[in-house]
C-alpha cells in the first residue's frame, strides 16, 4: 500500500469545526491535512445557485454563533484578509401567525421588551429580566460551561468560583433551572401566548421540543443571544467562510483534498499504548505523526474507522440517539413577498406557527412517525441582510422544517400517504412542500405569482448531502440531558470522553460532541487548543 503523504495532524472532514481546528493549527505552525469525501468542502455549508442568479445556502445559513466565538476572535484578521465578510441588518427575529398577524424584533433588547409589552403588558419586563439573568449574573457560568473542555482544569476552576459565590444551594439551583422543560418555565414566567409562541421555536434549532429537559435554558438561551448580537450572514453566501479557512490553512502551509473518503484509523501499539498513525483513505495511506482530528459520528468513528475499538465504547455509540428529521425548502422569487405584516419583510428569520402548544404538537406527531399537520416553519430571507444573494428586485425565503419523521407511518391531516417503506422519496418530499407553500401564502398572499423556483430537501436528501446528519437529523445527534455536555457523545468509557477516545492522539469532533451542533467552531477550537497551545490555555 502506497503512503501518499505525512502530516503531523490529518483531520478528516471538512466541517465548521474541521476547517477552524486545521486553520489555528497551520497559523501555530502545525503540518495539516484534510480529507474531505465529498467533491467540496465545508460539511452543513453549501452555497448554489439554484436558479440563475439567486445563491442559496443549502442546509445551513446563519452565523451568530460564529461571530461570538473564541475561534472567530483568533481568526478574524485571516479571515477579513482571506476576504471574509458578514453582512448584518437592525432587525433579528419574529413572529407570524397563520392569519399573518406578527411581531417583527430589531437588534435591541430594550426595545424587543417595549415591542411585548405592547402585544402584552409584563412579558417586555419577563424578557428583560431573563436576558439579564443569562448575560449577567449566569453569563459566566453560561457560557464557561458551553465554551471549555468539561473534563479540564479551566472547568474545575470555574465550578469553584461559582461554588464560592453561590455556595451548593445556589449552584443546584442552577442546575435545576437548567433542566426544567421550557413550556413549564413560559408558562410561569409568560402572560402572553404571543410571547410564548415567539420563543418556543428556538428550542427546535438544537433537536429538542418544549416538552423536553433541558429546552427552557435552551430556548432562552438562543432567542436571547439572537436579538442581542442578531442574525449575521457572510456576504455572498456562506461558501464564503469556507474559502476564507481554505485560504488561511493553504496560505499557512496546510492541504485539502476532496473526493477522498476515509475507510480507516491506522493504529501502531496495544492497550494503553496504542496511537494512531495515520487514516487509509482510497487505498492510500496518509500518515500523521502527531494527532488524528475525526469530524464524524460516534458510529462511524466506533463502528467503521477504529478497527478493534473497545467494546464497552462500540456499544456506548451503537446507542448514539439521534433526532428528528429536518427538511428545507428553497424558493427564488422575482420580488419580495407582501406580508401582511409589512415589517416582517425586513426580518432575517421569522418563524410561523399557531402557538407553543402548536409547537409542541408538531413534535410530538412528528416523533410518532406522523408528517405534522401544522409544522412550525422557519422562514429566513437572507435577501433582507444581503442583497447580492439574488438578482435586481428578487428575493430568496429559505424555509426549514425541524419536526419530520425519519420514517414516515402516516400524516397527521389524512392527506399525504405515507410510503410502504416509511422512506422519504420525491412524491412525499414534494407533496410535503406543497403543503408548505400553502401554509405560507395567507401570510403572504400572492406568493404563488412571484415565485421563479422551488427546490425541496427532504430527510434523506439532507443525509445524502452530509453524511453525518443521519436520518436528516440537522444536528448530528438530539441534545437530551443524557448526549450533551460532559456526556456528549456518550459517558466516559476506557478513554472515550469529550473529545478524548482510548487513543491518545485521537481526538473526535464535530455537532455529535461537545458543545454540540451549530456554526460556532467550539470542538475545533478546543481540540487545536490542545493541540497547539496560545497563550497558556489548554481546551481538552
Amino acid at each position: 500500500m502506497a503512503t501518499a503523504s505525512d502530516a503531523q495532524v490529518v483531520i478528516v472532514g471538512s466541517g465548521m469545526n474541521s476547517l477552524v481546528c486545521a486553520a489555528l493549527l497551520a497559523q501555530r505552525g502545525k503540518s495539516v491535512l484534510v480529507l474531505e469525501r465529498n467533491d467540496r468542502l465545508g460539511g452543513c455549508i453549501r452555497t448554489e445557485e439554484l436558479f440563475p442568479g439567486y445563491r442559496h445556502d443549502v442546509l445551513s445559513c446563519w452565523y451568530p454563533l460564529f461571530m461570538g466565538s473564541p475561534a472567530y476572535a483568533a481568526l478574524k484578521p485571516a479571515l477579513a484578509e482571506a476576504g471574509l465578510e458578514f453582512m448584518q441588518g437592525e432587525y433579528t427575529t419574529g413572529l407570524v401567525r397563520p392569519d399573518g398577524s406578527g411581531l417583527a424584533l430589531k437588534q435591541d433588547i430594550p426595545d424587543s421588551a417595549r415591542r411585548l409589552d405592547a402585544w402584552a403588558a409584563g412579558d417586555g419586563a419577563a424578557f428583560g429580566a431573563m436576558a439579564q439573568r443569562l448575560f449577567g449574573e449566569d453569563a459566566a457560568l453560561t457560557f464557561g460551561l458551553l465554551g471549555q473542555n468539561p473534563y479540564g482544569t479551566g472547568m474545575l476552576k470555574l465550578l469553584f468560583k461559582e461554588w464560592r459565590k453561590r455556595g451548593m444551594d445556589g449552584l443546584a439551583a442552577f442546575a435545576a433551572d437548567s433542566m426544567e422543560p421550557f413550556r413549564r418555565w413560559a408558562e410561569r414566567e409568560l402572560r402572553s401566548d404571543t410571547a410564548r409562541a415567539l420563543i418556543a421555536p428556538w428550542v427546535l434549532h438544537t433537536g429538542l421540543g418544549p416538552d423536553d429537559a433541558c429546552s427552557a435554558l435552551i430556548g432562552k438561551l438562543t432567542f436571547a443571544a439572537v436579538v442581542a448580537g442578531g442574525m449575521p450572514v457572510v456576504k455572498g453566501g456562506g461558501s464564503g467562510v469556507v474559502d476564507a479557512l481554505a485560504t488561511v490553512i493553504e496560505r499557512n502551509g496546510g492541504r485539502l483534498l476532496t473526493g477522498t473518503a476515509v475507510e480507516r484509523i491506522l493504529t501502531r501499539g496495544d492497550g494503553r499504548r496504542r496511537r494512531a498513525t495515520g487514516v487509509v483513505a482510497d487505498g492510500r495511506e496518509y500518515r500523521a505523526a502527531e494527532a488524528v482530528v475525526c469530524n464524524v459520528t460516534p458510529g462511524q468513528l466506533y463502528g467503521q474507522l477504529l478497527p478493534g475499538a473497545p467494546e464497552p465504547v462500540r456499544r456506548r455509540a451503537e446507542g448514539y440517539r439521534f433526532g428528528r428529521g429536518g427538511m428545507q425548502i428553497h424558493f427564488a422569487l422575482d420580488a419580495p413577498p407582501d406580508w401582511v405584516t409589512p415589517e416582517l419583510r425586513h426580518v432575517p428569520l421569522v418563524h410561523l406557527t399557531e402557538s407553543m402548544e402548536q409547537v409542541c404538537a408538531s413534535v410530538t406527531e412528528a416523533n410518532n412517525g406522523l408528517l405534522p399537520a401544522r409544522p412550525t416553519l422557519a422562514i429566513g430571507q437572507p435577501v433582507a441582510v444581503d442583497p447580492t444573494r439574488a438578482p435586481a428586485g428578487g428575493w430568496i425565503l429559505w424555509v426549514q422544517m425541524q419536526e419530520l419523521p425519519v420514517r414516515v407511518k402516516g400524516d397527521a391531516l389524512g392527506e399525504i400517504a405515507a410510503p410502504e417503506d416509511g422512506r422519504w422519496n420525491t412524491v412525499l418530499r414534494e407533496a410535503v412542500a406543497d403543503r408548505v407553500q400553502a401554509r405560507l401564502e395567507p401570510v403572504m398572499p400572492g406568493l404563488a405569482r412571484r415565485i421563479v423556483g422551488r427546490r425541496s430537501y427532504s430527510p434523506a436528501d439532507l443525509e445524502g448531502l452530509n453524511c453525518n446528519l443521519v436520518g436528516g437529523d440537522p444536528y448530528s445527534g438530539v441534545c437530551s440531558p443524557d448526549q450533551f455536555f460532559w456526556l456528549r457523545p456518550f459517558a466516559g468509557s476506557q478513554g472515550a470522553r469529550g473529545h478524548r477516545t482510548p487513543l491518545s492522539n485521537l481526538f473526535h469532533i464535530g455537532a455529535a460532541t461537545h458543545p454540540g451542533p451549530g456554526l460556532g467552531g467550539g470542538s475545533g477550537y478546543l481540540v487545536a487548543q490542545h493541540l497547539a497551545p496560545r497563550r497558556g490555555r489548554s481546551g481538552t
